[in-house]
């Protein structure tokens, strides 16, 4: 064999190896119960549970505790998944900035006892495109007329 085919082959089997392995670390989307089936199995890794905030009528957020003068570090708020089961979820860290005005939250941890301990929030705020969109028709409508 040539020297330029023995180097093709090491490379391809490394980037196997890489694929396999990153693989094997892929979180995935579950629900809060599914979530504390893992926990009770024994699965310590982290998984992403998709759901929405607690609101009243006037689209305050209830069930949201955060106190950053008592404990910055401690965020706890109510979610409700896919299956409408409503979980308490506890995130060690500051409240996320624009959480209050988020629609739709995606937690990323595990379950441990009675609630949910957040590593890592992601927010989507589809207000904040819609403003956007709202503008950007108005100044069209605006240069239209000029």
């Amino acid at each position: 064999m040539k020297k330029t085919h023995i180097l093709g082959i090491i490379v391809i089997a490394l980037a196997i190896g890489i694929i396999i392995s990153t693989a094997g670390d892929a979180s995935s989307y579950v629900t809060f119960t599914q979530a504390a089936e893992l926990a009770k199995s024994g699965e310590s890794d982290g998984v992403h549970v998709v759901g929405k905030l607690t609101k009243n009528a006037q689209g305050k957020i209830i069930n949201m505790v955060y106190q950053p003068q008592v404990d910055p570090n401690r965020f706890e708020f109510t979610l409700i998944d896919n299956e409408n089961h409503m979980q308490k979820v506890v995130y060690n860290s500051p409240k996320p900035q624009d959480f209050d005005r988020s629609e739709q939250v995606v937690v990323i941890g595990s379950m441990q006892g009675d609630h949910f301990r957040a590593d890592k929030i992601l927010l989507k705020c589809p207000s904040k495109y819609q403003e956007n969109k709202l503008e950007t028709k108005e100044y069209e409508a605006k240069t239209a007329t000029l």
